[in-house]
């Protein structure tokens, strides 16, 4: 694909091949630009998750390089935030909501638990955005579900994020929060580059302006309504 500037993500002939032997990705070639919002779908197994764990460096690639970008100089990385697709907190575990989101500040490269002003004030607007500025001293455990996706929403979005990572949001939002949830996605928007991996393209691609198909490799789709490569037209 090609990278015009300003690239903040780019991948070449990226490939990644697990100790067991499965390999969901060859020779990928990706150019994120700043202020992309990329809307990524493809078939169960074909490599979505793979590749944001990749380009979040949760993962290093077995072939390839993956480089980042801020102001036209390539760096070591970017300020990311991340909602994973699937919850894995314990809920047994003794931390409050107000904690859950507050982490999101600690893993920007900071001590952990040092907070300014400036942090306190971004905590509670987190809070307020997702809607749980009440329930901030609650337990994990005494919460719902959904609740604790909407901690984990605020803890990927805190802290003024270069790149925004969304796997399978809408998995595990509640539904009366959905149309919440896309309002918070259009503001971001407005600054934050976001990869979103959905399988909800319709209301997706409304916002987005760029599609990619994963099947282990990566296709960018012209085509309003897409999920394989055959209907990219």
């Amino acid at each position: 694909m090609h990278c015009e500037k300003p690239k903040i993500i780019e991948l070449k002939g990226v490939g990644m091949k697990y100790p067991q032997g499965s390999v969901p990705l060859r020779d990928v070639e990706l150019c994120v630009r700043q202020g992309d919002f990329v809307a990524i779908t493809g078939r169960n197994g074909g490599g979505k998750t793979t590749l944001v764990r990749l380009i979040l460096q949760l993962l290093q690639p077995t072939s390839g390089t993956i480089a980042y970008y801020r102001g036209g100089e390539q760096v070591k990385r970017l300020n990311m935030g991340y909602l994973p697709q699937k919850n894995s907190i314990d809920s047994r575990f003794p931390i409050t909501i107000r904690q859950v989101v507050a982490s999101g500040l600690d893993s920007m490269n900071r001590p952990f638990g040092l907070h300014t002003a400036a942090d306190d004030e971004a905590l509670a607007n987190a809070l307020e955005l997702v809607g749980l500025s009440q329930l901030q001293h609650s337990g994990i455990g005494e919460v719902s579900g959904g609740q604790l996706q909407r901690a984990l929403l605020a803890r990927a979005i805190i802290g003024q994020r270069e790149v925004l990572v969304l796997d399978e949001p809408l998995s595990y939002i509640d539904k009366e929060f959905e149309p919440k949830f896309y309002e918070i996605i259009r503001q971001l928007k407005e600054h934050t580059t976001m990869l979103l991996v959905s399988h909800e393209m319709t209301a997706i691609s409304q916002m987005a302006n760029r599609h990619i198909i994963v099947d282990g490799g990566v296709h960018e789709c012209h085509a309003q309504h897409h999920f394989v490569l055959t209907q990219c037209r």
